[in-house]
C-alpha cells in the first residue's frame, strides 16, 4: 500500500463511524444491506429480486445503497477497515485486488462447494491467492460497436470500410461549413475507449508479470490511429467526451458509436434503431479490436461473521442463482454466469446478448491486480496530450511507460 493510500486512510479514519452508521454498526443483526454501483435499470431489477427474497424470507430485511464506481471503492475501503460498512459489496472484478490487498474481502472458497462453483461459468468466480473473493452474476462491460440501422443497414467489417464508409456518412447536411452528422463518435479520449485498439494493433497495457506495456509499437500506432481518424480521415468530431458521444449517437448525428451495454437502454429510451457487433478489424494488422471485459459480482466484508454470514452466503446463491440471472437478463441483456442460464432459450434468442457474446470471444479480461489501476492513472496524461497537439504518438507512448512505472513503484513503496 502506497504512502498516498496510507495518508489518505488515516486523515478519514476518524469519520467512520459517523459516515457508515448505516453499515454494519447500528442495526438489527438479521439485516443485510448490499453497496452496489450498478446502474439505475439493474437496481430496479435487484428491488424486485430482494422483495422476493424478502417474502420467502420474513425475518431478514434486505436493502441496498448505491454509490458510483470510485466512491464505492474509497468509502468501503475505508468502512471496512473501521470494522463497519456493508454485508455485502457488488462492482466489477479489478476492484478484488486493491480489497484483497487491504485484506478487507473474504475467501468465499469454503461455502461453495465444488459442485456449486461447477454450476458457473470459470470467469464467474474471481480467485486470488488462491482464495475465491467474488461470485459474479454477468459478464461484460465489453464495449462493442453500437450502430444506427438507419443510417448504417449493415456495419463495416475493418477499418478500411469504416472509413470508406465515414467519409459518405460524415456530412455538413445544412451547408453552413460545419459537420452535422459524424460516422463514428466515442470517448476516445479516455484509456479505456483506446484499449480496443491497442490490442488490435498487437500490444497490450501489462505482460504475464503485470509489468506495464506501453512504450511500444503498437501503442503508436494505435494512437496514431486514432488521430488519423480524427485529423486525416475527419469522420470522428475534432473533440469528445463520452456524454457528447453518446448525445450525438441519441440525437441521430453519429451513425455509429463505441459504447458498453450499460448504454444500450438510454439507445432504446431514445427512439434509436441500433444494432451491435465487434469493433471492425485492424486492416493494418487483421487483427481485431480487444477490449477489456469483467465480470460483476459479489463480495462479502471481512467483518460478517457467525449467523450473519450464513444470512450473507445464502442470499448470494439466490442472487446468482440461474432464475435470478435470467430476471437481470431480461431486463438488461447481460450475459449470465450461471451455465444453466446460458443454456435457456431466452439467453440464446437474445440478439443483443449473443451478439456482446460475439464480441466478448475477441475481448480480453481486465487485471484484477492493483497496479491495473496504476496504468490507467498513468495512461491518461501522456494519451490526452496527443488531442491537445502537444505529444507525438511516439512521445506520448514513452510518457506512458514512465508513469506506470513512477505510478507502481509508489504504490509499492
Amino acid at each position: 500500500m502506497g504512502k498516498t493510500t496510507l495518508i489518505m486512510l488515516s486523515l478519514f479514519a476518524v469519520f467512520t463511524v459517523l459516515m457508515f452508521t448505516r453499515g454494519m454498526g447500528h442495526r438489527n443483526a438479521k439485516d443485510i444491506v448490499i453497496w452496489t454501483q450498478d446502474f439505475t435499470p439493474g437496481r430496479v431489477v435487484l428491488d424486485s429480486v430482494l422483495q422476493d427474497y424478502q417474502a420467502s424470507h420474513p425475518n431478514i430485511k434486505v436493502s441496498e445503497l448505491y454509490y458510483e464506481t470510485e466512491e464505492l471503492r474509497s468509502n468501503f475501503i475505508v468502512a471496512a477497515l473501521g470494522g463497519s460498512g456493508p454485508d455485502i459489496v457488488y462492482g466489477p472484478s479489478d476492484q478484488v485486488g486493491p480489497f484483497d490487498v487491504m485484506r478487507i474481502i473474504l475467501p468465499m472458497e469454503d461455502y461453495f462447494s465444488p459442485e456449486e462453483r461447477s454450476h458457473y461459468i470459470k470467469d464467474a468466480l474471481v480467485w486470488r491467492r488462491n482464495h475465491l473473493f467474488q461470485v459474479a452474476d454477468r459478464i461484460g462491460n465489453e464495449l462493442t460497436l453500437v450502430y444506427n440501422k438507419k443510417l448504417v443497414p449493415v456495419p463495416p467489417r475493418n477499418t478500411d470500410e469504416l472509413i470508406k464508409m465515414g467519409k459518405k456518412l460524415t456530412k455538413d447536411l445544412n451547408g453552413d461549413g460545419r459537420i452535422d452528422q459524424y460516422a463514428l463518435a466515442w470517448n476516445y479520449i479516455e484509456p479505456y475507449f483506446f484499449v480496443p485498439f491497442l490490442g488490435g494493433f498487437g500490444g497490450w497495457v501489462m505482460d504475464a508479470h503485470n509489468n506495464p506495456t506501453l512504450d511500444t509499437p503498437a501503442t503508436v500506432e494505435a494512437c496514431q490511429f486514432i488521430l488519423d481518424l480524427r485529423n486525416k480521415y475527419k469522420i470522428i468530431p475534432l473533440e469528445s467526451d463520452y456524454d457528447m458521444a453518446d448525445a450525438l449517437f441519441k440525437q441521430g448525428h453519429a451513425a455509429m458509436i463505441i459504447n458498453g451495454p450499460w448504454s444500450w437502454d438510454g439507445y432504446k429510451k431514445a427512439g434509436i434503431d441500433f444494432d451491435i457487433t465487434r469493433i471492425p478489424r485492424i486492416s493494418q494488422t487483421g487483427l481485431w479490436p480487444t477490449p477489456m471485459y469483467s465480470p460483476k459480482g459479489y463480495s462479502i466484508n471481512i467483518n460478517v461473521k457467525g449467523e450473519k454470514l450464513k444470512q450473507v452466503v445464502a442470499l448470494i446463491k439466490y442472487l446468482t442463482s440461474t432464475r435470478v440471472e435470467l430476471r437481470f437478463s431480461a431486463t438488461l441483456s447481460t450475459i449470465p454466469t450461471q451455465i444453466a442460464a446460458r443454456e435457456n432459450p431466452a439467453i440464446k434468442n437474445n440478439h443483443l446478448i449473443q451478439q456482446s457474446m460475439y464480441q466478448l470471444e475477441v475481448s480480453r479480461p481486465m487485471s484484477i491486480e492493483p497496479v491495473m489501476r496504476a496504468i490507467w492513472d498513468a495512461m491518461r496524461p501522456g494519451y490526452q496530450s496527443l488531442f491537445a497537439g502537444t505529444l507525438t504518438p511516439k512521445q506520448a507512448a514513452k510518457q506512458m511507460q514512465q508513469d506506470a512505472v513512477q505510478k507502481i513503484r509508489e504504490m509499492k513503496e
